[in-house]
């Protein structure tokens, strides 16, 4: 039994890492466990690794780490992912890059389950009920013993209550209480907000595993460093180039909308 930090969706923002680490840490977390996409979007991926790693982080891995290391494709990256993504692949250390590669696409914790988009996709969106009902079904095919599904991949907090076939979305605020007969499926937020047009947050949760109580934690950093170094360092698209990844991929084939990366 521990209390856990839950991250994800840090993409190489070393500034909202801090803030979050820092904010865990204020909580007594015990353990921290990361649902992936360490690397990408942003300069300090190296960074971002190592400060997990320091910490004895437990971490899955994410499209944006499979991508980043070369073990999967473009095909299903928008414009902005595939561009920092590629400045990924340049820029990562060997070590980082190793380190990332070897990662799990899912961890099992007693009846917690990490997974970074669907259970048996890592690029799915789990966005609507609908996705969170085929998944539950997923969940007790693969990982019978599961009541609690971290995932992350949709950049937002979100919490999901599965009784039966029924599927009801639960307010991300204040502590939640989670019942041992029900499946949940939560997802911490993003702690890098660079691709957010609301006020910049790194997000994160905290859950207990022998009270089940949930909560969810939003702090603020120094996006303005974060950017600086992103946009210098190259991770940043420019509109010309937009325009012309989307005039390759009208003569390549069409977009993967659905399955798009973010």
């Amino acid at each position: 039994m521990a209390l856990h930090g839950i991250l994800g969706d840090i993409h190489g923002n070393a500034e909202a890492l801090a803030a979050a680490l820092e904010r865990l840490e204020a909580c007594g977390v015990e353990d921290l466990l990361c649902v992936g996409d360490l690397v990408g979007y942003n300069a300090d991926g190296d960074e971002c690794v190592a400060m997990l790693r320091s910490r004895g982080a437990r971490c899955i891995a994410g499209n944006h780490d499979l991508i980043g290391t070369g073990l999967l494709g473009f095909e299903r990256c928008s414009n902005k992912a595939m561009h920092s993504l590629k400045r990924t692949r340049r820029a990562l250390g060997a070590e980082t890059a190793a380190y990332l590669r070897e990662l799990p696409a899912h961890i099992v914790l007693g009846d917690v389950l990490l997974t970074h988009g669907g259970v048996r996709d890592v690029q799915q969106y789990m966005t609507k009920p609908g996705h969170i009902a085929q998944n539950a079904r997923l969940l007790r095919e693969d990982f019978p013993a599961a009541r609690v599904c971290f995932f992350g991949h949709t950049h937002e907090q979100r919490v999901y209550e599965v009784e039966g076939d029924a599927v009801s979305e639960l307010p991300a605020a204040g502590p939640l209480q989670l019942r041992a007969d029900r499946i949940y499926f939560v997802n911490p937020g993003s702690v890098d907000a660079s691709r957010k047009r609301c006020v910049k947050r790194a997000e994160c949760a905290v859950f207990d595993d022998a009270s089940r109580e949930l909560a969810f934690h939003r702090v603020s950093y120094d996006d303005a460093a974060t950017e600086s170094k992103a946009a210098a360092q190259g991770y940043r698209i420019e509109r010309w180039r937009d325009r012309l990844y989307d005039v390759q991929r009208r003569v390549i084939g069409p977009r993967h909308e659905e399955g798009e990366t973010a």
